[in-house]
Formats: C-alpha cells, structure tokens, sequence
C-alpha cells in the first residue's frame, strides 16, 4: 500500500472534525483521519472521507 493518499490533500486542509472543530491527522497506512481532541479515527473509503462520529474508530491510547 503506498502512503499517497487516495484523496486529493487540499481538501484535508478544508476538513475538520465534526465533532470539536478541530484539525485532523492523515494516517496513511490505516486510511483514516485522525481527532485527537476527540480521540476519534474517521475512516477513508475509495477514496473518499466518511466524516460521521457513528461510523468513526475511537482510539484508544
């Protein structure tokens, strides 16, 4: 799997998360973008982010 995003970047930098507002982290190799205000992981599918808090991974730390 390569760590080129399947998304276009510029429009990481427009999403925030949904639930504190706050940026988010590309995790490459999970596909996902990471809240860790909200200690949420928000999957990217084919492509395309799935910005909903019910469909989000919580992270454990």
């Amino acid at each position: 799997m390569s760590d080129k995003p399947d998304f276009d970047r510029h429009m990481l930098e427009a999403l925030i998360c949904p639930q504190t507002h706050g940026r988010l982290d590309y995790d490459a190799s999970a596909q996902e973008l990471i809240s860790q205000r909200a200690q949420l992981a928000f999957p990217i599918r084919d492509g395309i982010p799935v910005m909903l808090i019910d469909e989000a991974r919580r992270i454990d730390d």
